[in-house]
């Protein structure tokens, strides 16, 4: 076949290559493109909080990838690709179909790593799917449920004990995240709120430490003392085993080991190379990977050595532009790369990918959160959690999917489905609102009216043929790449 004529074919339906397809459609550009990944569900990582609590619906946070790309022509394959020839320009899928390629973009992005720790990978909670989420939920729901119902007060202790290892962003969103919900579903088991033990353990003596939001560690650290459950912390130490029933871990100053029971460690320390990515170090020289395996490619995201193979996110490194892990970026580069590909099929040279970071976003409870704009200004508590679930919401794929998703959580926000218990029961008079939450509530109201109608305009617009493009004639059918 006339390489020509060969698909582009994207690996990875995540953020960027999700986004890198949906840009080339919208751009009109017409080749095959083939979308492939072994999911059914499209996960919006950021959001997966809102899943866990019930805040958002599942096909909200994890649309399918069939409704997403209705009507795109973008041809979608539900398998996981085993094996890449680089130089043949070949990929092989665990089916047993392969194909060949004219442009292929790796956005496999990368999996839980457990740091080589005794018991983690087996007995710990990783939250990075929409199957993690789901069994999460199931996993506390069920040890608040016994322990509502066990009198043994040392079962029930540990039952109640929830410990979270890692105090990166994903740690600490989960941590206060959990101090708000865990008490809000025990008391409606009749339970007493304050058994419960919300528990953050890092290696590092600070959270955050080294990471982009870093500049939030104050603002964590004050979320954490007014959250329902006050969170604890355990810093500067090393996990060393994890059970079913305990967590191990030792000072890092120290040779003792010590304990904390426990039936719930949820873990979201560290991250490992994706093993596609790994299969391809035989094929890329020694020089042309970094220190931890991942392929570096130029300003342009290209592959050093394969220029017609892009490169992006969590399974690449930007040479001299190291990107963090957030969704805007993987957004930025996906549209870059899309841009990039159309240079390409036109005789242009491809153009660095900029990426512009707008600030960092925070969720640090229900109904709170802090959104830090351009390192300038931090808005905090409910205003910063309006701020950030709007900007993610701003992200989804389809301005459809886009408008689906703000409705709800307007739904969410008008009728207030969720309410932090009172730390005294004694009272249950109904309290004035503070001038404060009066505020609030103005707010959240004047937005459920301009909202829908600002995003049904920006779904019109998002949807309607540019004027340049208008006299185009596209392709009825066009070519797809059949499997040898």
């Amino acid at each position: 076949m006339n390489s020509s004529n060969r698909p582009t074919i994207i690996v990875g339906a995540g953020f960027t290559g999700l986004f890198t397809a949906l840009h080339l459609r919208h751009q009109h550009d017409l080749r095959s493109i083939i979308l492939i990944d072994p999911q059914e569900r499209f996960v919006f990582k950021p959001m997966l909080y809102e899943l866990l609590t019930g805040e958002l619906s599942e096909d909200t946070v994890c649309p399918t990838y069939k409704e997403l790309l209705q009507g795109s022509n973008i041809d979608f394959v539900q398998d996981k690709v085993t094996e890449i020839d680089l130089s043949n320009k070949r990929l092989n899928l665990a089916s047993g179909l392969d194909y060949t390629y004219n442009h292929l973009v790796l956005t496999v992005g990368s999996i839980q790593g457990y740091l080589g720790t005794e018991g983690a990978q087996e007995n710990a909670f990783a939250f990075r799917t929409r199957e993690n989420a789901i069994a999460l939920e199931r996993q506390l729901r069920d040890c608040l449920q016994c322990a509502s119902q066990t009198s043994d007060e040392q079962q029930r202790r540990s039952l109640l004990t929830f410990a979270v290892v890692g105090a990166g962003p994903t740690g600490v969103e989960m941590a206060a995240t959990l101090a708000d919900l865990l008490p809000y579903w025990y008391a409606q088991l009749g339970g007493n709120i304050h058994e419960i033990r919300i528990v953050l353990i890092n290696h590092g003596k600070t959270i955050l430490s080294g990471d982009v939001n870093a500049g939030l560690k104050d603002v964590a650290l004050h979320a954490f003392k007014t959250r329902t459950v006050p969170i604890e912390t355990i810093l500067g130490v090393g996990v060393k085993a994890v059970r079913g029933d305990r967590l191990d871990y030792q000072p890092a100053d120290g040779t003792e080991t010590k304990t904390l029971l426990t039936h719930t460690t949820i873990w979201t320390a560290g991250t490992a190379v994706n093993p596609l990515i790994q299969n391809l170090k035989s094929q890329i020289p020694t020089a042309h990977l970094d220190k931890h395996g991942l392929p570096l490619v130029t300003p342009t995201l290209q592959l050093l050595d394969f220029p017609e193979v892009f490169a992006a996110g969590d399974c690449a490194n930007v040479q001299q532009q190291q990107q963090p892990a957030l969704a805007q970026v993987a957004y930025q580069q996906g549209a870059n790369i899309a841009h990039n590909l159309i240079a390409l099929a036109e005789g242009k040279s491809p153009s660095p990918v900029h990426v512009n970071l707008r600030g960092t976003l925070m969720k640090l409870g229900l109904g709170y959160g802090v959104a830090n704009l351009f390192d300038k200004v931090k808005v905090t508590g409910k205003p910063g959690d309006l701020i950030r679930n709007a900007t993610y919401l701003e992200m989804l794929p389809t301005p459809l999917h886009d408008f689906k998703a703000t409705t709800e959580w307007l739904k969410e926000e008008i009728f207030h489905h969720y309410h932090r218990p009172k730390s005294e029961s004694a009272t249950t008079a109904k309290q004035p609102l503070s001038p404060t939450e009066q505020r609030e509530r103005s707010l959240v109201k004047a937005l459920a009216i301009l909202a829908p109608i600002a995003f049904l305009i920006a779904a019109c617009f998002g949807l309607r043929t540019p004027p340049s493009e208008q006299d185009r004639q596209p392709q009825t059918n066009p070519p797809t790449q059949s499997t040898p």
